[in-house]
């Protein structure tokens, strides 16, 4: 379980700064790609968000996280770039 939250956790910090990308990026220059580009993005990083949320849930026990710890991790998928940091020290046995 804790190869599939990684891949999660990478997967929804690449989503989350796509988002940002056609938000900051691509909206200023064309606002009809940007239409079309949302909806899928979106989906996608929410699908993922609410799995990161999920999984972090079902491995806290699994990686003997203390609350504080649990607190760090759920903090980090509303962070860019924070889920990357979270997959890499909080994340063992993988």
């Amino acid at each position: 379980m804790t190869k599939f939250f990684k891949f999660i956790a990478i997967a929804e910090g690449i989503s989350y700064l796509v988002l940002f990308f056609n938000m900051l990026v691509i909206k200023p220059s064309d606002i009809d790609l940007y239409k079309t580009l949302l909806f899928p993005i979106g989906m996608a990083h929410g699908v993922l968000f609410i799995g990161y949320v999920i999984l972090a849930f079902a491995i806290y026990k699994n990686q003997n996280w203390s609350l504080k710890e649990l607190a760090i991790v759920q903090l980090a998928s509303l962070l860019p770039f924070a889920t990357f940091y979270v997959e890499k020290k909080y994340v063992k046995n993988a």
